[in-house]
């Protein structure tokens, strides 16, 4: 097992942090990524405020799962218009963040086709040219902001694109629980469980290290014992703050190992049956389990200490805290058959992130 770890990021951790924006800044000039509904909340006049003639330009055009067809767009944009920046600062979800994350990465002509075209071949490229990136989470979920991965997605020919480069990792993290009061029911479920699934993809993993293992363990349990609390008091921002943390330290663990077989198996639910990311990398949790049990005594004993049961009870201990969410567990729940979920846990062990879960060959 590796003994290394390596994560950049600079992180700033609590209520109120987005007031040290600018100090953080630094007289740089910022181009803000946002999600659309920000304005109506007063979040993007909040941020306007704080920045002042910081804030060169705005893109609130962000769309969830960000796909080629209009990502192109804005690319475009920003390396035409506002190349002048500084500093990418991406406030909200996974979605935007991998919004932004696409817009560090300037290739030699500005043109969004190479930059597809580059990432089309699998492998890890220079870029011409980068910009740095400050992220904001306002979901407690994603580890976008602790990691350097990015998901494009390709649907209208069913391909997902992975931009990982060392040049992608954020700058730094800015991480305010107080910008999560405002996310609805649905949304905290969903981040939440993909919190979750961070946490125990980074365990039972070919990558894991004791270090990984140590977030991955302390956020699972705080996911399992916090959002269940959470859903039923969604204006406490004291759960909000320590989900955040969870979901942070899931975040860290990730960064190290990357996801594996829930991963793997989610992007195909989400192509091509539209399930939200969170539910589509977590429905799936027990089975992986199952799947993970006795391939490493180290593995089990890592696990076990997220559950407080032996190994074997830890599935369905799993499961009963999925259906209490109101989560269904069963491909057939989605209008998967039987055929097609096992072709697609067979195509998903044979992928980039399957090969990850301990249990692939």
């Amino acid at each position: 097992m590796s003994r290394q770890y390596h994560n950049p990021v600079k992180i700033y951790f609590g209520i109120g942090e987005l007031q040290n924006l600018k100090a953080i800044l630094n007289g740089r000039k910022a181009y803000l990524v946002i999600f659309p509904e920000a304005r109506n909340l007063g979040l993007l006049e909040k941020i306007q405020k704080i920045l002042g003639d910081l804030l060169i330009g705005i893109e609130e055009n962000v769309f969830p799962n960000p796909d080629v067809s209009n990502l192109k767009e804005g690319y475009h944009k920003f390396w035409a218009n506002y190349s002048d920046a500084n500093v990418i600062l991406a406030v909200g979800g996974g979605s935007v963040i991998d919004t932004a994350k696409s817009l560090m990465v300037g290739t030699k002509n500005k043109c969004f086709d190479d930059l597809v075209n580059l990432l089309s071949k699998g492998s890890s490229f220079e870029p011409y040219e980068v910009r740095p990136l400050i992220a904001i989470p306002t979901t407690a979920g994603t580890g976008s902001e602790v990691t350097p991965w990015a998901t494009i997605w390709d649907k209208e020919n069913s391909k997902k694109y992975s931009l990982h480069l060392h040049e992608t990792w954020p700058e730094a993290a800015i991480i305010d629980p107080q910008l999560m009061l405002s996310l609805p029911g649905g949304v905290t479920l969903q981040s939440g469980l993909d919190a979750l699934s961070h946490a125990l993809e980074a365990i039972w993993n070919r990558n894991a290290n004791p270090i990984s293992d140590t977030f991955g363990v302390s956020a699972a349990r705080d996911v399992i014992k916090v959002l269940p609390k959470l859903m039923l008091d969604l204006s406490n921002v004291h759960l909000r703050t320590d989900m955040a943390l969870a979901a942070l330290k899931a975040g860290m663990a990730f960064s190290n190992t990357k996801t594996a077989l829930a991963h793997s198996i989610s992007y195909d639910m989400t192509l091509n049956h539209g399930l939200p990311h969170g539910i589509a990398c977590s429905f799936t949790l027990p089975m992986v389990l199952s799947k993970a049990i006795g391939h490493s005594s180290d593995r089990d004993l890592v696990l076990s200490q997220i559950f407080d049961c032996s190994i074997q009870k830890a599935p369905e201990k799993l499961l009963n805290f999925l259906h209490e969410l109101g989560v269904k567990t069963e491909f057939h729940d989605y209008g998967v058959s039987a055929l097609e979920a096992n072709l697609m846990i067979n195509k998903a062990l044979e992928g980039v992130r399957g090969k990850n879960f301990i249990g692939a060959i």
